[in-house]
């Protein structure tokens, strides 16, 4: 494969100057999860893990204001990354770890 097929294309930004995400993004080793807590804990645990590394990839990304990380815009950023289309519920979690990063 080229070079030039490898190298990261910039992406739409309302900053002035060119954002380059990191690219490939390496898929996260999984690890066990501690047994015998309620299902809803691991329910919670799994979408706040997918909201950080969504915040994560929009930061890297140049989405660093909530108002700019549309719905859309978190789903594409997910297949970018390679983790499923979030539901709404984990893409408000995302805008919220956003404010709190500012």
């Amino acid at each position: 494969m080229p070079a030039a097929a490898l190298k990261p294309q910039p992406t739409r930004s309302t900053s002035r100057r060119a954002v380059q995400p990191v690219l490939p993004y390496e898929p996260v080793e999984k690890r066990p999860l501690p047994p015998g807590r309620p299902r809803d804990w691991y329910v919670t645990h799994n979408r706040r893990l997918k909201a950080m590394r969504l915040a994560i990839a929009l930061l890297d990304s140049g989405v660093y204001v909530p108002n700019q990380a549309r719905n859309e815009k978190i789903r594409s950023t997910a297949l970018l990354i390679g983790v499923h289309p979030p539901s709404d519920s984990t893409c408000h979690m995302v805008r919220a770890l956003m404010r709190y990063a500012r």
